[in-house]
């Protein structure tokens, strides 16, 4: 018998979620959603670089996939050099609204950097 080749295994990431983002999920009334989104984030092991879209301008660097049907967006940032996946910010999507998830996490990147 031949030998079998074996495929290789996945990279498994390791995942970080900022204190500001485990809040954020808490704070997710419904509890579907919640598990949703936390899914996602789970996902996020697997390949992280490929998942969602980059963002741009002050949070260039982040990205961010959507959670919950669309309605929840995460915003995090892979880095390859420590496999590891951190996730900074977790919510709704509210365009032109200070509460907007992308306004928040501006803020929280802010602060992020200066703590590593």
């Amino acid at each position: 018998m031949g030998k079998r080749e074996k495929t290789p295994r996945p990279v498994r990431w390791k995942i970080l979620v900022t204190k500001n983002a485990l809040e954020m999920i808490a704070g997710i009334s419904d509890t579907r959603e919640q598990q949703a989104v936390a899914k996602v984030i789970d996902g996020l092991a697997t390949d992280p670089e490929a998942q969602g879209k980059p963002l741009v301008g002050s949070l260039a660097g982040y990205r961010s996939i959507c959670a919950a049907g669309q309605r929840y967006r995460i915003v995090f940032k892979p880095e390859r050099d420590k496999v590891v996946v951190y996730v900074v910010a977790a919510g709704l999507r509210r365009e032109s609204d200070p509460r907007d998830i992308y306004e928040l996490a501006r803020k929280l990147v802010r602060v992020f950097k200066k703590k590593k």
